[in-house]
């Protein structure tokens, strides 16, 4: 006589174990504690054998039935259901070290030493947040565009479109690991392009006028803060790196005899060493920084001990006391100040000044970048551009008319 739902529901824990049966092999097995499980007998090659289907009330009767006909199909073809059972599981298995969680972070292992520690931070928050709870369980050779898409659109509709374009690159290079390592065999990031709003992108402000830039350097030079912080806006506007490759600079990295100041990879954005040819001016600022904060590692110490440097924010925050708010001047405006100035006013190569700022740009051999690339010409451009700012600020501390070089244009 066939179970019910009635029946089933009604079933009670007894002494011992004990069975109630449906049809076709299917039964239901009782146990002492009271606990429901699905079996199925059945016989393959000669042999009774018995098939788990689950646990009643998780898998219904109607569930059980139908999972108990799929067996009987497979044993019609010859095939051992629990075999196959297993089989599947495996597969499952599989699958499962194949996701795309898996091989993410296993691409993020692999080249997370080439960043900075802020940079890691921010790619794996990145993939946590926004891609791990929607595709990350997707094996990776099955996860077609839309799913990703659909992903990505979640970000959009929170106005972060910057954040859209940077969690595709990253799924982008995990499809790419993905395909060297034989898990799966396209990138359907790829199929995106042109599909994402497009970005809001954000320049840092820089002053590039030379009048303007000229009464910035009075003003720097008016500064009644720190002289730590003082020279180290002087440095900014000389060296025009990074503000977190100026805040961090070592005594240890600056070689006095040859002028220069090596900063190694692990500092850089790009993970390449780089060379800072130091002016006169620069030498000066150091040499009078030397005797203040020589006891330290750092040639700008923090306020508040020398075993630390000045803070994210002490350069932007010296800019607003003198009188630059955040949309006319910032620390990092000081690069583009810089690229402006030294190619449309001194007419300087392009490709001497994007190696200075260390941007990854390859040459026509598709060489990428080189710390001692145009060095030679870099010591000379590095002199004419304090030079130049020395001159803006003279003829803005008196008065004296400034006008823009077009002879470039």
């Amino acid at each position: 006589m066939a179970l019910t739902d009635k029946a089933l529901k009604a079933a009670k824990q007894a002494d011992k174990n004990y069975k109630l049966f449906d049809e076709k092999g299917l039964f239901l097995l009782v146990t002492k504690s009271g606990a429901k499980y699905w079996r199925m007998k059945y016989r393959y090659l000669g042999k009774e054998k018995l098939l788990a289907l689950g646990v009643y009330p998780e898998v219904s009767l109607k569930k059980a039935r139908e999972t108990r006909d799929e067996a009987r199909k497979l044993l019609s073809d010859g095939t051992d259901p629990s075999v196959a059972k297993k089989e599947k599981v495996l597969r499952s298995e599989v699958q499962n070290a194949n996701s795309f969680e898996v091989v993410a972070r296993e691409w993020f292992e692999r080249v997370r030493d080439e960043w900075t520690e802020s940079y890691q931070a921010r790619t794996i928050h990145a993939m946590t947040e926004y891609l791990f709870p929607y595709v990350g369980r997707k094996p990776i050779a099955k996860l077609e565009a839309p799913e990703l898409l659909n992903a990505i659109q979640k970000i959009e509709k929170r106005g972060k479109l910057e954040t859209a374009h940077r969690v595709k690159g990253y799924a982008s290079k995990v499809f790419q690991y993905g395909i060297i390592t034989g898990r799966c065999t396209r990138n359907p990031a790829n199929d995106l392009t042109g599909l994402l709003k497009p970005r809001n992108v954000k320049h840092h402000a820089a002053i590039t006028e030379p009048a303007q830039v000229g009464q910035l350097l009075v003003d720097i030079d008016l500064y009644s803060g720190t002289y730590v912080v003082k020279a180290a806006l002087k440095c900014a506007s000389l060296w025009f790196c990074r503000p977190g490759e100026v805040r961090r600079t070592l005594w240890s990295e600056i070689d006095f005899d040859a002028k220069v100041i090596v900063m190694p990879g692990e500092r850089m954005k790009m993970r390449n060493d780089h060379l800072i040819p130091l002016s006169r001016q620069s030498m000066d600022t150091l040499e009078s920084l030397k005797g203040i904060t020589g006891r330290s590692k750092y040639v700008f110490p923090s306020l508040r001990g020398n075993s630390a440097c000045i803070s994210e924010n002490t350069l932007n925050q010296a800019l607003r006391r003198i009188g630059y708010d955040k949309s006319t001047m910032t620390s990092h405006g000081f690069r583009a100040m810089a690229r402006t100035l030294l190619v449309e006013e001194l007419g300087i190569d392009e490709a001497w000044v994007e190696h200075q700022l260390a941007h990854s740009v390859k040459d026509a051999n598709g060489r990428a970048y080189n710390r001692t690339k145009f060095l030679n010409h870099r010591v000379k451009m590095m002199q004419q551009w304090a030079d130049y700012l020395d001159d803006l600020e003279y003829k803005a501390r008196n008065g004296l008319p400034i006008v823009r070089n077009f002879a470039q244009e």
